[in-house]
């Protein structure tokens, strides 16, 4: 297991100076660590052992310690050092030796062409600035029929919905940039050579107060969550399930499977 440090990243960026200080919180999630879409994402991704994996936005290195068992090699990157740092810690205690660590922006993979069998990104798409690029390098380190497993929250088709979900989003964690339409994932991932498939999809309950505590959300954020709750309409109440359980509600996340032509 090796790990790699790229330096060429503004040290002003939004995702690393809000992931940073948080990252042992994800270590420690529950559903990064162990959410139903994970397990189907190693299936669907149909590993033989022989295969060549990327983990795209890797995060606290679930998804890479999950693939590595079925997997020849894995290389897991992030641009956020101390979320590699924990990375990489799971990993070696777990005894896992053969997954790479590197600091890597996901819209501009250093990586040869056709490099790898599978990439997977789980949960970190609706951070990038540019998900069509990072769309067009997952597809180009891919080799032909190679296998795109995208795992994220996605937005309703609805506009207004659309429009809510990512209002709350944006309040409780700054450094989120937008949770895309299913639709658009498909737009963007025919555009780039890729057949996708959804293969799950499902509502992740969650608890509003440790919701808030993971991102360290800052007081008048979460009261501007709350006030989007408390006022949100009865399609809005209906979508994300605020009237259910008190203090809970839920997000769609899908696992989309993108094969290159």
């Amino acid at each position: 297991m090796a790990t790699t440090d790229a330096s060429s990243f503004p040290p002003t960026d939004t995702v690393r100076r809000q992931f940073g200080p948080v990252a042992s919180a994800y270590a420690s999630s529950n559903y990064h660590s162990s959410g139903p879409d994970l397990a189907r994402l190693v299936e669907g991704a149909g590993l033989t052992g022989k295969e060549r994996v990327i983990d795209i936005g890797c995060g606290a290195g679930h998804t890479a310690i999950a693939l590595s068992p079925h997997a020849a090699r894995v290389t897991a990157v992030d641009i956020t050092p101390e979320m590699l740092g924990v990375a990489a810690d799971l990993a070696a205690r777990r005894g896992l030796t053969n997954i790479d660590f590197e600091r890597q922006d996901a819209t501009r993979l250093p990586y040869p062409d056709g490099r790898f069998d599978v990439a997977a990104s789980r949960v970190a798409a609706h951070h990038y600035h540019d998900v069509g690029a990072f769309v067009s390098e997952a597809a180009r380190v891919l080799k032909p029929g190679g296998r795109l497993m995208l795992a994220d929250t996605v937005a309703p088709e609805d506009p207004a919905l659309d429009t809510f979900y990512n209002a709350f989003e944006l309040l409780r964690d700054p450094s989120h940039v937008r949770n895309s339409r299913a639709s658009e994932w498909f737009a963007l991932m025919r555009g780039q050579g890729l057949e996708p498939e959804l293969l799950f999809q499902f509502d992740l309950e969650q608890e509003i107060v440790p919701w808030f505590e993971r991102q360290q959300t800052a007081p008048d954020r979460r009261t501007g969550v709350l006030a989007l709750f408390a006022g949100a309409s009865e399609a809005a109440r209906a979508a994300f399930h605020l009237d259910e359980k008190p203090g809970w509600f839920t997000l769609p996340i899908a696992l989309i499977r993108a094969t290159k032509r």
